[in-house]
């Protein structure tokens, strides 16, 4: 893409008027950010690129390395509630860190409510790190080198490694995962050179420094660590300890507390009831609620019997 040639047309829609130039006019999509909530979108046909821009931020992604900013030091509580809005390919999101940590997280908690086949197409992203932890229901996805269309089930989760070409086919009702990424904002590359499944296939290949992983629940072997048990999804090796990702079950009621020099460590609420203290606050969290812990602060966590965590965090 030359962006010295691109046209940029404002717009009170971006949806409508993508929709418009892509299915009225015969337009192809070539990028769209941020996934969450797109505001631009960047297009081509006729021999013509266009920046279709919804908002009055101007921005161009090609093939300059993706800045990651410098994160804030904060706690966020996200109950399970608030506003959903309608993302990329029509899923709906909801914000579970919304000041994006200057600009350096995101967590999303996507919800795809009918199922049967999503409108997504051949993709990738400019990221850093990208996670996909599937809370209810299946989808049916497939990846860049990694064989044929595969299911990931409730309890599953993928690694992305940057710029891995992948797409979404189908999924079941009620289909809901958690997503993180590093940065917050980051460009979705729609990809027309080649479909998917690849011919090639190689799961150990590296994408980026990354290799591609597809935690499946139902294998994994859970270890008694107190009074819980957890499963390592194999995250921390695959990113060269980039990242962590682990499940955590408690098979007792139980308190302990919490204080960590981690770049970022955020935990998901996926079944139960916990409560989660400092020295000045209470807070009574249930399924779906999610946390964030700024570093060097110490919490107290009374956990129930069959509470079930996720816990995400990249090391210092």
């Amino acid at each position: 893409m030359d962006k010295q040639n691109q046209i940029i047309i404002n717009c009170q829609n971006l949806n409508e008027t993508l929709e418009f130039f892509i299915k009225e006019l015969g337009f192809r999509l070539d990028v769209i950010f941020p996934a969450d909530a797109p505001k631009t979108a960047i297009i081509s046909g006729y021999g013509k690129t266009l920046q279709l821009q919804e908002s009055a931020e101007i921005a161009f992604f090609n093939e300059i390395p993706i800045e990651i900013p410098a994160s804030t030091n904060e706690f966020v509580l996200t109950k399970n509630e608030g506003d959903w809005h309608t993302g990329r390919a029509g899923m709906q999101y909801r914000d579970l860190i919304p000041s994006r940590f200057g600009g350096r997280f995101i967590a999303s908690h996507i919800r795809i409510p009918t199922g049967g086949k999503v409108p997504d197409y051949v993709h990738y992203h400019k990221v850093r790190f990208q996670m996909i932890y599937c809370l209810n229901g299946w989808a049916t996805l497939v990846y860049e080198d990694q064989g044929a269309p595969f299911l990931m089930n409730a309890g599953d989760c993928v690694l992305q490694p940057p710029e891995i070409r992948h797409r979404v086919l189908e999924c079941s009702d009620a289909f809901e995962v958690l997503e993180i990424g590093c940065p917050a904002i980051h460009p979705t590359f729609a990809e027309h050179e080649f479909g998917l499944p690849t011919e090639n296939f190689a799961p150990d290949r590296i994408f980026n420094g990354q290799k591609f992983v597809h935690h499946i629940a139902e294998k994994v072997v859970w270890t008694t660590n107190g009074d819980f048990t957890e499963c390592d999804t194999g995250i921390f090796t695959a990113t060269n300890g980039l990242a962590n990702v682990h499940t955590l079950r408690a098979i007792a009621d139980t308190t302990f507390n919490i204080q960590h020099s981690d770049d970022f460590l955020f935990y998901f609420v996926k079944k139960g009831n916990l409560r989660l203290a400092d020295n000045e606050n209470n807070y009574e969290l249930n399924t779906c609620c999610s946390f964030v812990l700024p570093k060097e602060r110490r919490y107290l966590i009374e956990a129930q019997e069959g509470l079930e965590l996720i816990r995400v965090n990249l090391p210092k």
